[in-house]
């Protein structure tokens, strides 16, 4: 399959890599059909040391699950998935508090032990804890809006909830870029009377306002 493989910082190219397998039994291998560029990929663009290897990055994408393992429960051959930047087993004192991202047996996909998704398929440690199943079909005219529940449309709901944003609050946004903007929405959906979005780009304000 197709990868996009870094090799250090600005050395990124399209390479032929091996198909993702199951290894472990609550494994699920997923077919990418939308992979996010997410500001954490720019940090090895800028600093990463030379890998002979090289890495297959990307954090966050969308797809459908080609196999599973045998301990999977919750997730089977045909969904419509959404693949987070993290992966957890859903189990721990951590993801229990909503705190996937420290899961004890978790960790980040784009690493030199986890293959990344901006590649045609991934491998996905901990499915049944991972993934999260839709009920809606891979249409292309849906898809790029799904793609943001991977990543910024849920650390904007999360810094919302752990604000503790309610109806009849006010609320102070800080930052404009796409986490700050979800935060926006988040805190509308979730009854704020008053939102103040602070930023210095005037189009994202503006986005903001409407």
């Amino acid at each position: 399959m197709r990868a996009t493989v870094m090799y250090s910082a600005g050395d990124v190219r399209i390479e032929n890599v091996p198909d993702p397998q199951v290894i472990e039994p609550t494994d699920a291998v997923i077919r990418v059909t939308r992979a996010c560029i997410c500001g954490s990929d720019l940090w090895p663009y800028q600093k990463m040391e030379h890998s002979d290897t090289g890495r297959v990055v990307g954090r966050e994408a969308i797809g459908v699950v080609e196999d599973v393992g045998a301990d999977v429960r919750t997730i089977k051959r045909g969904d419509f998935v959404i693949m987070p930047f993290a992966f957890s087993d859903g189990t721990c004192v951590f993801c229990h508090d909503g705190l996937q991202t420290s899961c004890i047996h978790g960790g980040f996909f784009g690493t030199p032990e986890v293959a990344g998704a901006q590649a045609e398929a991934v491998r996905i440690p901990l499915a049944d804890g991972t993934l999260f199943p839709l009920r809606a079909h891979a249409d292309d005219a849906l898809t790029s809006s799904l793609l943001t529940l991977s990543d910024v449309m849920g650390t904007g709901h999360h810094a919302a909830v752990i604000a503790k944003v309610a109806p009849g609050k006010s609320v102070a946004v800080v930052g404009d870029g796409a986490v700050g903007l979800c935060g926006v929405i988040a805190a509308k959906r979730l009854g704020a009377e008053q939102i103040i979005i602070l930023g210095r780009h005037a189009d994202r304000i503006a986005l903001a306002k409407d």
